[in-house]
């Protein structure tokens, strides 16, 4: 569903532009689901980006004008939020993860996953070990999750792990946008087959893990993203199973795997009945996560690696 014509003439106001662009998102049939869960939050950070203001400003800023060459931004992001269907993030070059900026492209999934929440509480109170110093991201994409982590761990050394050459490349300028290159550094790696023989206190790892039919039915804007950032056989597990196998390898004896696997947890569940996932319920939303410390993934490992 395409935009009505906006006003070539710029609004009087940023509040004026908040409320055209809130007008607008109502009208059309996008989908909230990267950063934003409504139309008035998405179109805050539109304009606030497209004004070059900080995404955290107050309401001193609703009565500033809007110049023409931010009216025209605005215009050009909001056409194609509407009409390509294009995540937001994607088209203001940055993205919010666990209450930090990152740039966000095309390059790598949009940063959503409510690892955020564990990473701020210090991973309490699923870690039992001593402070962390060495932690692993695995299918780092833009690095978010590693990154972050490094920033609330400033006692660790990180590694940033991935298949895809362009999502290290995103993840190695957010790396240096955080001044971390003496502590985080980016690995190409198809899972574990690249890492160095290190065993983390960490692994944290956000993998394509939506099933087939989920994939075919997302709404459009996921789309636009890196398709195997996504999918992951025909029920969301095929990464999931390589990192079972054999991250005990990787892990200290106290350590800890964190994984992400979404909407797939219930196949999970029934793939492998005999091992004792424990499931995370977050505060601030989100479904899906599961911890295994080192001496259960040693204790069944029979079973992970069948």
């Amino acid at each position: 569903m395409s935009i009505a014509p906006l006003p070539e003439q710029p609004p009087a106001s940023i509040g004026d532009a908040l409320a055209i662009c809130e007008q607008q998102l109502l009208a059309s049939d996008i989908y909230f689901g990267h950063g934003t869960d409504n139309a008035w939050d998405e179109a805050v950070q539109l304009v606030l980006a497209a004004c070059d203001l900080p995404a955290d400003s107050d309401n001193d800023v609703i009565s500033m004008p809007v110049t023409e060459a931010q009216w025209q931004r605005i215009r050009a992001w909001l056409s194609r939020r509407v009409d390509e269907r294009t995540p937001l993030p994607y088209l203001t070059g940055r993205a919010w993860f666990a209450g930090l900026e990152f740039i966000c492209d095309a390059r790598a999934l949009v940063p959503r996953s409510p690892l955020a929440e564990l990473i701020q509480s210090n991973f309490q109170p699923w870690y039992h070990g001593p402070a962390p110093s060495r932690i692993l991201d695995l299918c780092c994409g833009g690095g978010s999750i590693g990154i972050a982590a490094a920033v609330y761990q400033p006692g660790a050394r990180v590694d940033l792990a991935d298949i895809d050459t362009e999502a290290l490349s995103l993840a190695a300028e957010n790396t240096a946008r955080h001044e971390l290159e003496g502590r985080v550094q980016c690995l190409q790696s198809d899972l574990f087959d690249a890492i160095p023989p290190e065993r983390y206190d960490l692994i944290l790892s956000n993998p394509p893990y939506v099933d087939a039919e989920d994939l075919a039915q997302m709404p459009s804007e996921y789309h636009r993203e890196p398709p195997r950032g996504l999918g992951s056989g025909h029920d969301g597990l095929d990464m999931t199973r390589q990192i079972l196998a054999r991250a005990a390898d990787f892990l200290a004896d106290t350590g800890l795997l964190i994984v992400e696997v979404g909407n797939s947890w219930e196949a999970l569940e029934a793939a492998y009945p005999d091992v004792p996932f424990t499931w995370i319920n977050f505060e601030h939303g989100g479904h899906g996560v599961f911890v295994l410390s080192a001496r259960e993934l040693q204790d069944y490992g029979a079973s992970l690696r069948r």
